[in-house]
């Protein structure tokens, strides 16, 4: 095992910030004192301690640590695209203190042993905080249930078949009431096969310009309308992962108010990118295609969709119907996505520029920061039901701080993850994570 990197002082003062932690309503310029890894104390001006470290926060913004509930870290199985290692430090990177480690792994997360193998390394190699999802079915095959209790005895916070849906409605009615019992939800990738066979992008205009099958928003919302229902019927808990349409969005809000238990995510680039990012960004159908038209790295399942699509999915964070956003981080080598779009592997690398991604829907006007900050902390914890994103006294001192106006361009060479594979590679971006703290500690 490497030794590792980070400042291993767990008592610091961080000084001058503005504080701000929706947990506890509070938005402040405050001193902000850890000690042994625990925050003890809140105040105007703090005097430091003669065993502390300071961190001087003038002009930056303090905030809980981020939470995200859906990330691929790999392993096992496939580290030549990420390890938990290299996952957690590019999490660490983005503000992240804890992540939730998507089970489609080789051999998956469907029985004790993987989870226990995950869990320790883990506690071995991980910069954060790593709670890992189960599996709903063995091998993620969707026929028979895993050892759904067992896996929750070893602590996984739901259970999940991402990247491939639970098809058949039998055992999705299984999974929910099964699951309600033992008080965890049921993350499910919804989307109808049948719908989306050979397809590998958005259907739309897009597509056709480009000569590419496309993915109708009703592939998704079909199945977000029947998992809804089962829920209604089970008394479970389902989360939708990365929603992505007006219509999915349309039915877990008319779910809320019938008081389903429906719960939703929404990924940076489906707040922050459509379809015409696939075609190299060009509006005008009857103009030549760029030379960066096709690009793989803005192939993503679910795919990016209309200008319509992702105005809802901004009216979703600001009306509530959005719980929390999650990256849905999904790292590929080179060789996974240099071939053609319809071969090339879905998923976009996320952890590093997901802060700096959303900042724009500050800059906008769409959201202010304090939602921004709450549905990367209160809300995610909320939906885990762990104290943490708060900075309230007595908590683990997971803190973010971030310089708002710090403008930097997207380097993908220099990501701390193996997957370089982000569309926005060379992007200019304003809001700058400067210092991670993971119980005390600066990790980075």
């Amino acid at each position: 095992m490497r030794k590792r990197s980070y400042d291993l002082t767990a008592n610091v003062l961080i000084k001058g910030g503005r504080i701000i932690d929706p947990s506890q309503s509070v938005d402040e310029i405050s001193d902000l004192l850890v000690t042994d890894g625990i925050i003890t104390e809140i105040k105007t001006s703090i005097d430091r301690p003669r065993n502390s470290e300071v961190f001087d926060a003038e002009g930056k913004i303090v905030c809980p640590g981020f939470i995200d509930l859906h990330c691929h870290l790999r392993e096992p199985g496939e580290e030549h695209k990420e390890t938990i290692e290299t996952g957690t430090a590019a999490a660490a990177a983005g503000g992240f203190t804890t992540v939730c480690a998507m089970p489609n792994t080789f051999p998956a997360m469907d029985n004790q042993s993987v989870v226990e193998y995950v869990l320790k390394k883990a506690k071995e190699t991980a910069q954060i905080r790593v709670l890992p999802i189960g599996c709903v079915t063995v091998g993620r095959k969707g026929k028979q249930l895993s050892e759904m209790s067992e896996l929750a005895e070893l602590g996984v916070i739901g259970f999940s078949d991402d990247g491939d849906p639970v098809e058949d409605p039998n055992i999705m009615r299984q999974a929910l009431s099964y699951s309600a019992g033992l008080n965890l939800p049921i993350i499910n990738h919804c989307e109808v096969p049948a719908l989306v066979d050979g397809a590998s992008m958005n259907e739309g205009w897009v597509s056709n310009r480009l000569g590419l099958k496309g993915m109708p928003n009703s592939a998704e919302e079909v199945m977000v309308a029947r998992d809804l229902s089962l829920a209604e019927l089970t008394g479970g808990h389902i989360h939708i992962a990365h929603a992505s349409t007006t219509g999915t969005l349309n039915l877990i809000k008319a779910a809320k108010a019938r008081g389903i238990r429906g719960t939703c995510e929404v990924t940076p680039h489906h707040l922050t990118l459509s379809e015409t990012l696939v075609m190299g960004t060009i509006e005008d159908s009857f103009v030549p295609l760029p030379r960066n038209a096709y690009d793989t790295n803005a192939k993503v399942n679910p795919p990016l969709r209309n200008q319509n699509d992702v105005r809802s999915m901004i009216e979703g964070l600001q009306n509530g119907t959005i719980d929390v956003i999650a990256t849905d981080h999904a790292p590929h080598n080179q060789v996974d996505k240099t071939t053609t779009f319809q071969d090339a592997a879905f998923g976009i690398s996320v952890l590093e520029t997901a802060f700096g991604s959303l900042m724009t829907l500050v800059e906008n006007g769409h959201i202010d920061i304090t939602t921004l900050i709450k549905k990367l902390t209160a809300d995610p914890a909320k939906f885990l039901g762990m104290p943490i994103g708060s900075l309230e006294k007595g908590h683990n001192a997971d803190i973010t701080v971030f310089d708002p106006s710090e403008t930097w361009i997207v380097s993908p060479q220099t990501f701390l993850s193996k997957g370089k594979n982000t569309p926005i590679g060379g992007s200019l971006l304003k809001g700058k994570i400067k210092a991670t703290f993971f119980k005390g500690r600066k990790i980075y």
